[in-house]
């Protein structure tokens, strides 16, 4: 080897030696040789996440109750797999190394179903009527500000949890459009709390 030669290799990191392993360890480029291209994903239809991932959230029953209604042959196929599986199930659901584990799923407080309607003062001769209470009966809060922006002709907004903010003094009207729009709000469960303060 000459001197010039001892250069270059101490310049790469490589002898000769070091090449040869290092043609052995290179990954494969390419495609795989059994794999049929492009990869098919499936998404669950519950979580949208791909079907290997459904055990991970915390609806997982759900996904199992959607993957065997609508594609059995592949709920078939991944309960044989779960079976063959060596570890128990507690032993699946016990955590056995740091972190939070599986984030389980809030169950919703029963709060009592009413919707309350009121007025406050924007300004000196301005108001704002408030409703709170619709996601209590599960109704989507931005669709209903949509609806009442709408049907108002004025501009309505979620703030809050609970809570649409339309501008103008339309609290009477809402008791009749509120029982037209959504039928599983009657009458008695709307209240008027007359004018409060922000």
């Amino acid at each position: 080897m000459s001197l010039d030669d001892k250069d270059s290799v101490a310049l790469s990191g490589k002898s000769d030696e070091n090449e040869s392993n290092s043609d052995e360890n290179i990954l494969p480029v390419g495609p795989r040789p059994g794999v049929v291209y492009p990869l098919n994903v499936i998404y669950c239809g519950e979580c949208s996440l791909p079907l290997e991932y459904c055990e991970f959230t915390p609806n997982y029953e759900k996904c199992k109750l959607w993957l065997e209604k609508n594609l059995p042959k592949e709920f078939e196929r991944r309960t044989q797999l779960a079976d063959t599986g060596d570890a128990s199930e507690e032993e699946k659901k016990r955590q056995k190394r740091g972190g939070r584990g599986v984030v389980r799923a809030k169950k919703k407080q029963q709060a009592p179903q009413k919707v309350c309607l009121s007025r406050a003062p924007r300004g000196k001769k301005k108001f704002v009527t408030v409703v709170t209470g619709l996601s209590t009966f599960e109704i989507d809060l931005k669709d209903a500000a949509k609806f009442f922006s709408h049907k108002f002709s004025c501009g309505s907004s979620v703030t809050g949890d609970d809570e649409i903010v339309i501008q103008g003094d339309v609290k009477d009207d809402l008791f009749d459009i509120i029982v037209e729009k959504w039928p599983e709000i009657d009458d008695d469960s709307i209240d008027d709390l007359g004018d409060l303060k922000r």
